[in-house]
């Protein structure tokens, strides 16, 4: 059996960020999504996650603040722990400190930390390879077990970021019904982090 999840980084990024999320979520295939607890709109975020119970939702470290204080955070705007952890940039795997500090709070969670235990596929980024259709090669040469896709989904512009135009094409790849079907004729399970613990 095939399973993947879908997830969404940085949640809290901007109102465009979010909203892109929500809707991957709402109208296409995106199953979890990482909050930035230090923008300014994680709080916005955090309030619309009631809409949206279906969508797990982890951290996404940043290396600017403590992890720990970043996990303070997370817990004192959504109230709950998060389903997993992940890193802006990955910078969890670039940086042997940081990347010590994340998998010790995983540790302490219980939680997955990206590309620990759960096959991470790096394939979906960049303009070049975020089309339906190669989204949609991904999925059919998934291996058996467990896999993650991370995207960057938003409804408009980003102008703070450097990969800004390709959040839309993201959105529009994901809510695309052909990568739906795609999932469906492969028998690819979709899931979410929230699942990760109750697997077989």
């Amino acid at each position: 059996m095939r399973h993947l999840i879908i997830n969404a980084d940085d949640l809290g990024l901007s109102a465009a960020v979010n909203e892109g999320i929500f809707a991957a979520h709402r109208e296409g295939v995106v199953t979890s999504a990482s909050l930035m607890v230090q923008r300014d709109d994680a709080p916005g975020a955090v309030r619309r996650l009631a809409e949206h119970p279906g969508l797990s939702v982890g951290l996404h470290l940043e290396r600017e603040e403590d992890c720990r204080r970043q996990l303070e955070c997370f817990r004192d705007l959504v109230g709950r722990e998060p389903t997993h952890l992940d890193s802006h940039k990955h910078v969890h795997e670039t940086d042997r400190a940081f990347g010590v500090a994340a998998e010790a709070l995983a540790a302490e969670l219980g939680g997955p930390l990206r590309n620990r235990g759960i096959r991470y596929e790096r394939r979906y980024y960049g303009s070049g390879s975020i089309s339906p259709r190669n989204l949609i090669e991904l999925i059919e040469g998934l291996p058996p077990g467990w896999t993650e896709i991370g995207c960057h989904p938003a409804a408009g512009p980003v102008p703070t970021s450097s990969y800004d135009a390709e959040r839309r094409v993201e959105l529009e790849t994901l809510c695309d019904p052909r990568v739906r079907e795609a999932l469906n004729v492969t028998n690819v399970k979709l899931c979410n982090f929230a699942q990760v613990n109750r697997r077989s």
